[in-house]
């Protein structure tokens, strides 16, 4: 299956630089895998799609402040965007400009605050770095760190609370789980008003989640590990829900991947550990009956997923109606459910 059947292209003005000022207000175009239908609603109507019985699974990961801009010995200038932690005093990073910085380099932040030797290069393309620092690590990433806003957004968050879910909790994302930006205190309380559980699970946003395609063919791409959990409690809920004949609502394409991962026989599975599952058209979905999700980049895994679970035609189709009528694209923009 070649990459190129998943491009599209996309004016820029359709790219959200910025949320709108209610969360809720956000467009949410609605997809019916049976029939085909499509739907122009907001937000704010999304628990009208949702029945008692059902299960609304959520993703609580909280994203870090994991962008540092530190110098090199020669005073050059050098972006990390730190992905995961490796033990000890170890993280795994991204580093730009990659090809300059030298393993063995000592890299200062902060004037000196914070520091960082570079090792060797990991397997997905990162760098493990060695870090040294006085104080509490998590207090000077806070002061140094900034929020890591994906590049194809040019204005600054005066808000960086926007970028994470009212629900966020486990810190420990480089990216936030976009699809639950959308919701509110207010629009969760209704829906378990309406007799609907909501399921809490961790999978931390890394690498897996927005590294670019770049192979020719879908199935040479490798994904990134990322870190999930998942508890005892919230997957008795949901293998409960499933049993009951209720449907899975997962919010976003981290809460699906993980879903998929631990209920890879039908029934989840409680744990923690690391996944790298690469969904695309093909794929038999085993758990998720719905899902809740953004507008993604053309030739990116995250479409892949929404189309091999929507179908990759109706999904062009919704992806060209979406644009038509001039819906707001990535990570601040509209929300697409498919059901």
């Amino acid at each position: 299956m070649k990459v190129d059947e998943f491009d599209y292209y996309l004016p820029p003005e359709l790219i959200a630089q910025h949320p709108l000022p209610r969360r809720d207000d956000s467009r949410l175009l609605v997809v019916h895998r049976a029939g085909g239908a499509l739907e122009h609603r907001r937000f704010h109507d999304l628990p009208q799609y949702l029945l008692p019985g059902d299960v609304l699974v959520i993703n609580d990961t909280k994203v870090r402040p994991a962008r540092l801009w530190g110098v090199r010995p020669t005073g050059g200038k050098v972006e990390v965007l730190l992905l995961n932690p490796l033990g000890g005093d170890c993280w795994e990073a991204l580093v730009r400009p990659g090809r300059r910085v030298r393993s063995g380099e000592c890299l200062e932040f902060g004037g000196g605050l914070l520091r960082a030797r570079v090792l060797e290069r990991t397997v997905s393309g990162g760098r493990k770095l060695a870090f040294e620092w006085e104080g509490d690590f998590s207090d000077i990433l806070a002061r140094l760190g900034e929020m890591p806003l994906p590049p194809y957004i040019k204005e600054p968050l005066r808000d960086v609370g926007r970028y994470q879910t009212v629900y966020a909790r486990e810190e420990g994302s480089a990216a936030a789980p976009t699809a639950g930006l959308h919701f509110t205190e207010e629009i969760l309380s209704q829906i378990q008003g309406q007799g609907i559980e909501i399921v809490a699970i961790t999978l931390h946003v890394g690498l897996g989640t927005f590294r670019p395609v770049q192979t020719d063919l879908v199935e040479e791409h490798t994904m990134h590990a990322e870190f999930y959990a998942v508890s005892e409690e919230g997957a008795a809920v949901i293998n409960r829900a499933k049993e009951g004949g209720g449907r899975v609502f997962a919010v976003g394409t981290t809460v699906a991947r993980t879903l998929e991962t631990v209920g890879s026989t039908g029934r989840v599975k409680p744990g923690s550990g690391w996944t790298d599952i690469f969904i695309y058209p093909g794929y038999t979905w085993k758990v998720v009956d719905c899902l809740l999700t953004n507008f993604h980049l053309p030739r990116s895994t995250l479409l892949m997923l929404v189309s091999s679970f929507g179908g990759t035609e109706l999904m062009r189709r919704a992806y060209q109606e979406a644009i038509r009528e001039r819906y707001r694209f990535f990570s601040f923009g509209d929300a697409c459910l498919i059901i």
